[in-house]
């Protein structure tokens, strides 16, 4: 007599990457709107590094880029895995397939996926190629085998980088004198961004993965738009419309709730490892997100102030080795501290939300608070 032993798998993880989504223009998307309703949207979703290299180092690992060893272009293939544990490596050790697709094979470096595919971004049909890969995986998971697939949408960033990158600089006057040109160019980048996801994540439903996966849709920084002189795109400052992103988290079991609250993209590695039951590894370094489920099932959470860091080409086409430009967060506040001229900006986000009203140096307290947690991160 054979006695059929059934094999109850985990929850698959799905992460879409939607590379330089504006925050303002997901808000008022009616197909991103449509995830919205159905999902934890959490609104105020904040990059640790606004270029992308960088802040998915932070959203795989847990952890400030400082201390794993990314927090530089130039170190994007310095991700320290044998002091740091990746979500890759969590979900390989638990049996899961691990499949990635990127434009770039700086991207997510020394993570360790089973198959990590590097797509051209400007001549891939990215609906079509990222289709194959959520077939594939529907298939290993009918065979019994739990999946991580991690996408890209990389086509707002190849717009970016061949209509604004490669022909203007950070100080371009014809760049910043002509906003409704910038708006309407990303407009238009960001609508395939739109037909892309739609079909994407119809897929997903077609497959019936969306019963079976905890889904994570994000962006891993915003554009400039011509806002502040000194930066064309992304990478040289601190300011919101670069470090101010969304996040959709989405599981047939969890409730539906729009969450205000300040995150950071650290704090979706250890929310996915708890939502599927993974112990942290104790034998690598300690974590600096937190899961948010708690947040998710309505518990009161205490807010926690995010760090951030780039370095500030200045005026060269190239960035420096060690970032320049720091800055901490709050709902309310944020203080930014450029090194490379020792100049700090203190802004009141609620009061002033496109960051024009400098108020550092008028005697607030909170900027001598705030100066003291950034250099908590600084020492490190």
């Amino acid at each position: 007599m054979h006695v059929r032993v059934e094999i109850k798998l985990k929850k698959n993880v799905i992460i879409i990457l939607i590379d330089g989504a504006r925050l303002d223009r997901v808000e008022k998307s009616k197909i991103f709107n449509v995830l919205r309703s159905q999902s934890n949207y959490f609104k105020q979703t904040i990059t640790p590094a606004p270029y992308t290299t960088a802040a998915l180092h932070a959203l795989f690992s847990g952890c400030y880029g400082y201390r794993t060893g990314t927090n530089s272009y130039w170190h994007s293939l310095n991700f320290q895995k044998n002091r740091f544990k990746s979500l890759v490596t969590y979900l390989k050790d638990d049996g899961f397939h691990t499949c990635g697709d990127g434009h770039s094979k700086l991207i997510l470096a020394n993570h360790g996926f089973d198959e990590f595919h590097v797509h051209d971004e400007t001549n891939t049909d990215l609906v079509n190629h990222h289709s194959k890969l959520l077939e594939n995986m529907a298939m290993q998971n009918k065979q019994g085998k739990n999946f991580l697939l991690y996408l890209t949408y990389s086509s707002i960033h190849t717009g970016i980088m061949n209509q604004v990158l490669k022909k203007y600089n950070n100080f371009s006057e014809e760049y910043f004198q002509n906003r409704e040109k910038n708006e309407k160019a990303y407009d238009s980048l960001f609508q395939n961004a739109e037909s892309y996801f739609e079909k994407i994540f119809a897929l997903i439903q077609n497959l019936h993965l969306h019963e079976n996966s905890i889904i994570l849709v994000t962006s891993d920084h915003g554009i400039s738009i011509g806002e502040k002189i000194g930066e064309r795109a992304y990478g040289a400052f601190c300011y919101d419309y670069t470090v101010k992103s969304f996040a959709y988290l989405y599981a047939k079991d969890l409730p539906n709730r729009e969450i205000s609250n300040q995150v950071c993209h650290i704090d979706f590695m250890p929310t996915i490892l708890d939502y599927l039951g993974i112990r942290l590894d104790e034998s690598y370094e300690k974590l600096d997100g937190k899961s948010l489920l708690p947040m998710i099932k309505g518990e009161k959470v205490d807010e926690e102030i995010v760090y951030i860091e780039t370095a500030n080409p200045l005026g060269t086409n190239t960035p420096p080795k060690i970032p320049n430009t720091k800055a901490v967060r709050t709902s309310k506040w944020k203080l930014i501290f450029n090194e490379y001229n020792n100049t700090k900006e203190l802004y009141d986000l609620e009061n002033d939300p496109d960051e024009n009203n400098n108020l550092a140096g008028t005697g607030l307290k909170i900027e001598d608070l705030l100066f003291i947690e950034l250099k908590k991160h600084d020492q490190n």
